[in-house]
């Protein structure tokens, strides 16, 4: 990272990712944390579990990043319904004067930012079909292989509360998620921003497009090349391992939290605009990396102990 022309591009790249916090902010009351995760998950080419009660403002966000980085956008409403051909598309009967070929038709999940709202109210199935576009960023139908455009995200919502016909994320399918973030209610003065900003019958703010997809692809590679020091990713491994020997913990979290937890840490602090991962960067990714890894067991569910507090205890 210490060429002239990886400098360029740095300085270049984090004035974009500054401008790009200050578009979202135009139409996001509050909610930092939020949005400082969702743009790591995009820095590490990664995919967020976004866990909140409805009318958090988690589509606007979400549409919001999606026209201010130049990435095509898709909303996909989950419902026990949904098909998997409905995801990634099918092949349709076209008819051109005498002929009829078999032409295939792109699902939703042909866009670079896909979002899937209330993602546990899909069968398993239709949970499956989205496992090989968010791990491959690729999907197979009718036997071909077709290749998701580049770069791809999956940012999928689930309702922590409404749980009456919901299909719960097995184990498999949340490993998948680089992170998992949690959505609070604002506060008194932001709630009161919220309603004057959205209550006036004015149009939403315009957004401006301040990074473009080529660089932020050129961004994820700078933050995999973010030096990080052999004690500070000795601990990420440490951390990750105690997990899975943790007391309250049925089953801990697998090596790939411990690449994840050390990417995010990466992407934050360039982010951050530092040249190397700090402990500080560790710790705040932590949570949103581990908390849906862990499992505990009977005893901590019915004592109310969360993953969160596990992680909190090991750090």
């Amino acid at each position: 990272m210490n060429g002239p022309h990886d400098t360029d591009d740095i300085d270049r790249i984090q004035h974009g990712l500054a401008a790009l916090r200050e578009e979202v902010a135009k139409r996001i009351v509050g909610q930092s944390a939020v949005v400082e995760q969702l743009m790591t998950c995009l820095l590490c080419d990664g995919n967020a579990l976004i866990e909140s009660n409805p009318g958090l403002g988690k589509t606007t966000l979400v549409r919001t990043i999606a026209e201010a980085t130049d990435l095509s956008f898709s909303r996909i409403q989950n419902t026990p319904d949904l098909m998997p051909a409905d995801i990634t598309g099918t092949e349709i009967i076209r008819e051109s004067g005498n002929t009829r070929e078999f032409v295939f038709e792109e699902g939703p999940v042909f866009a670079n930012l896909v979002l899937a709202d209330e993602i546990n109210r899909a069968t398993p199935k239709t949970q499956a079909a989205l496992l090989e576009a968010m791990q491959e960023k690729q999907v197979t139908t009718a036997g071909e292989t077709r290749e998701l455009p580049r770069p791809f995200f999956v940012l999928a919502t689930q309702n922590p509360i409404d749980q009456e016909g919901t299909y719960p994320l097995p184990e498999a399918q949340t490993d998948r998620f680089l992170l998992k973030i949690l959505v609070e209610y604002p506060s008194r003065d932001e709630e009161r921003a919220i309603v004057d900003r959205y209550t006036t019958g004015a149009p939403d703010p315009a957004v401006d497009r301040v990074l473009s997809r080529q660089d932020l692809m050129r961004a994820q590679q700078l933050t995999r090349q973010v030096p990080i020091a052999d004690d500070i990713r000795d601990r990420v491994i440490d951390l990750v391992r105690a997990t899975r020997t943790a007391d309250n913990v049925e089953f801990g979290a697998s090596p790939r939290a411990s690449m994840g937890l050390v990417l995010a840490a990466k992407a934050r602090a360039f982010l951050e605009g530092r040249s190397h991962v700090s402990w500080e960067d560790v710790e705040a990714m932590a949570h949103p990396v581990l908390r849906h890894r862990l499992i505990v067991d009977f005893r901590a569910e019915r004592e109310g102990i969360t993953p969160d507090e596990v992680v909190a205890d090991l750090l």
